[in-house]
């Protein structure tokens, strides 16, 4: 057997193939996905990122347009899909795991993150941009408020928790990869399984119908770029 270039780690230097990120909007998934993926040399997945290339709209369009029903439809499909994947960090959108069928789909693959952050440095970080949940009365109170109802959902998913209030994003990932150590050692069956070829089988139906979309997403998973830097 070849041996590998002495760049790629081995699977035994590493905790986990595949890991999801989930958490409030704002609260750095995509910064500390984007650096875990290189620490872990795995390759980084934005679920949002995946759907609006395949749409060909921002996610704010997709909610004006079709509505937050049709936009957790895709969010659905996508999360399926990187089941059947390996060597990747799954950044999830901020409701993703509110509904169960996705709670039910990241737990069966491989551990899941829940990053958090208060809701000073959640709204620090998104009010420069349009977020379709927030534009409803004060935003401050309105982070509140989701961050609240969607709680026990987040606890629900998470296989470990990480604060990133005011820390370096590195040492977040430490924090991460040390927890991940742990989880696999605790979970060494589920830390070793594959990619999952029908993850349908595991889901109490299926939410979605666009085959279109379902195939379009298969081919953008891999296309993302660096995702830009949080402040």
């Amino acid at each position: 057997m070849t041996p590998l270039p002495s760049n790629v780690p081995h699977e035994h230097d590493r905790p986990v193939t595949w890991v999801a990120l989930a958490g409030f909007m704002g609260t750095g998934k995509s910064r500390i996905g984007w650096e875990l993926s290189r620490r872990l040399r795995l390759t980084f997945i934005d679920t949002d990122r995946v759907i609006e290339r395949v749409t060909c709209l921002k996610i704010p369009e997709i909610f004006e347009l079709y509505g937050e029903d049709t936009f957790r439809a895709y969010e659905t499909e996508v999360v399926r899909r990187t089941l059947r994947l390996d060597h990747v960090v799954v950044s999830t959108g901020g409701g993703t795991v509110v509904r169960e069928v996705n709670r039910q789909l990241l737990q069966a693959r491989g551990p899941v993150v829940v990053l958090s952050a208060s809701p000073e440095t959640i709204y620090k970080r998104t009010r420069r941009h349009r977020r379709p949940m927030l534009e409803i009365g004060d935003p401050t109170e309105r982070i509140r408020s989701l961050m609240a109802e969607r709680a026990p959902a987040y606890d629900a998913v998470a296989s470990l928790r990480v604060s990133g209030d005011d820390r370096e994003a590195d040492d977040v990932v430490d924090d991460i990869v040390e927890g991940l150590w742990s989880w696999a050692d605790q979970h060494p069956e589920l830390a070793r399984r594959g990619p999952i070829a029908e993850p349908e089988k595991i889901m109490e139906g299926d939410p979605t119908s666009n085959t279109s979309f379902a195939e379009e997403a298969d081919a953008a998973f891999l296309e993302g770029p660096e995702p830009e830097s949080l402040p």
